[in-house]
């Protein structure tokens, strides 16, 4: 090797340097650091120039062991589970919200695009009429006039300016926002502010009916639960029957299925039904083998084909049957939270609201994400001739998004929900920190807040490394079978 390129060489080593030198010293060295540490006792108030008889010792795989058996971090795992329900909820808003936004109305027909200025302009100032009727406060007047002209502006200036307003927060600081919902979920903010009057109103009403009367939408969302539960294993046998799923592939979302069932039977307000979910659970799956057993595919399926893509649908079912537990929940008891008045929660420093709060406030951050941009470049992919021919045929609206639109935005779905995972278990951090402290009662701890509490607030370095490595297990493994199944699903 001559001097000429020994020289390029070191040229071009010196000009990438910088980032060498930041990646070895900002993230090798501590990823390596952390590592060690995970297999050794280093406490800050054990370890330290005031007590130099204490001295670090590795313990092996104490720390891991001790995950398992430790309380708070199932409970605070428990959590970062619970906030990731959130996720189907924000890849279908940002699903809708880039196909609203994928529609030019404007278009080259001057008449539809009057009809929706005017259309428009008639829908914001029935609200703003509404709200004025209503006797709102002047807070609510304020923010339904904006959302008035932002849906005056849109129809004027086209979805150009639509796109702007849903993207707009995406920009703001992370660390801003929270703070400013913070400030809107205290107890005489804005959103409290506005839900007073709508809440009296509900009281009234609830309490001129008989409690009979309104628990029937309990015993509706009960049925709907019911329905979901059946129309989920009736999926599963006919797309087994059909050889789209192999018989391994039905363990998990069956698992899944079910979890729902048993949660209803630990808080059911009514003893005689708890169990009665469950039952039919237990009884369609059952039946579903006892099916699998007489009868045989239609073709032949490969082992675990279809698992991605029934986990993924057993998970979307799993979280509608929880919102149907919950709303039940609330039907049943509005008659006696109303005869003392409805008041609006307390939301981040409530127990059982927080997580919600926090869930509310993560979807409408996720309807005009990142996640938006990528199912509009998705959808400005799919081939129009699709729709023209679907359109010859007389398609309907859902035959179309359902039979076009959805499998051709598979490879841009499993990538936003792979994203989504990875992101949800490690996230949580910044929230916690900034707006409730991991509070109240640890309900907003998440895995990476817990990892800061114990490295920097209790000084456990040792056990908050080896919490950090079990979480990249985790993810690691999660991950890897998002590719190995959902790729399968995606390519099929």
């Amino acid at each position: 090797m001559n001097s000429k390129k020994i020289k390029q060489i070191f040229t071009g080593l010196g000009f990438i340097s910088p980032n060498i030198c930041g990646f070895l010293i900002f993230t090798l060295v501590p990823l390596v650091f952390s590592m060690i540490l995970a297999f050794t006792n280093w406490d800050l108030k054990l370890h330290n120039m005031f007590k130099p008889e204490n001295h670090i010792q590795f313990v092996g795989f104490a720390n891991f062991v001790r995950l398992f058996k430790d309380e708070y971090f199932l409970m605070y795992f428990g959590n970062t589970l619970f906030f990731m329900m959130g996720i189907p909820f924000g890849i279908a808003g940002s699903l809708g919200a880039a196909i609203l936004l994928n529609n030019n109305f404007k278009g080259a027909n001057n008449k539809v695009w009057k009809l929706v200025i005017i259309s428009a302009i008639m829908a914001a100032s029935l609200c703003v009429l509404m709200a004025v009727g209503l006797k709102a406060t002047a807070l609510t007047i304020l923010v339904v006039s904006i959302g008035g002209l932002m849906l005056v502006g849109g129809a004027v200036g086209g979805s150009t300016v639509y796109r702007t307003l849903f993207f707009l927060p995406h920009f703001t600081s992370g660390v801003a926002v929270f703070l400013l919902w913070k400030k809107m979920y205290s107890p005489i903010g804005p959103i409290n502010s506005a839900l007073a009057q709508p809440l009296n109103n509900l009281s009234a009403q609830v309490n001129s009916m008989e409690a009979s009367t309104v628990q029937i939408g309990f015993w509706v969302l009960f049925a709907l639960l019911i329905l979901i539960l059946a129309w989920r294993f009736k999926v599963l046998n006919f797309k087994w029957r059909d050889a789209e799923i192999d018989s391994l592939s039905v363990i998990l979302p069956t698992l899944f299925t079910c979890i729902p069932a048993y949660f209803f039977s630990k808080i059911s307000p009514i003893e005689s039904i708890k169990w009665v979910p469950l039952a039919i659970a237990v009884v369609l799956l059952l039946a579903c083998i006892v099916n699998w057993i007489i009868k045989k595919q239609d073709f032949e399926s490969t082992p675990w084909k279809g698992h991605g893509g029934m986990i993924v649908g057993s998970l979307i079912f799993m979280v509608a049957q929880f919102v149907c537990i919950g709303l039940a929940l609330v039907l049943y008891s509005l008659p006696e939270m109303a005869s003392d008045g409805l008041e609006a929660p307390l939301w981040i420093a409530d127990y059982y609201w927080a997580k919600p709060a926090i869930m509310i406030m993560s979807l409408w951050g996720a309807i005009g994400s990142n996640n938006m941009l990528l199912y509009l470049a998705g959808l400005s992919n799919v081939p129009p001739e699709l729709y023209e021919a679907a359109d010859i045929d007389g398609a309907s609206g859902a035959q179309r998004f359902t039979n076009i639109t959805w499998p051709q935005l598979a490879p841009v779905t499993f990538f936003i929900f792979v994203m989504s995972v990875m992101g949800g278990l490690q996230g949580g951090f910044a929230t916690a920190r900034t707006m409730t402290q991991g509070g109240p009662a640890g309900a907003t701890t998440t895995l990476s807040y817990y990892i800061y509490t114990e490295g920097f607030n209790t000084g456990r370095l040792g056990y908050a490394s080896a919490i950090g490595w079990g979480l990249f297990v985790l993810v690691f493994s999660i991950t890897i079978f998002n590719w190995k199944f959902g790729s399968k699903y995606v390519n099929d």
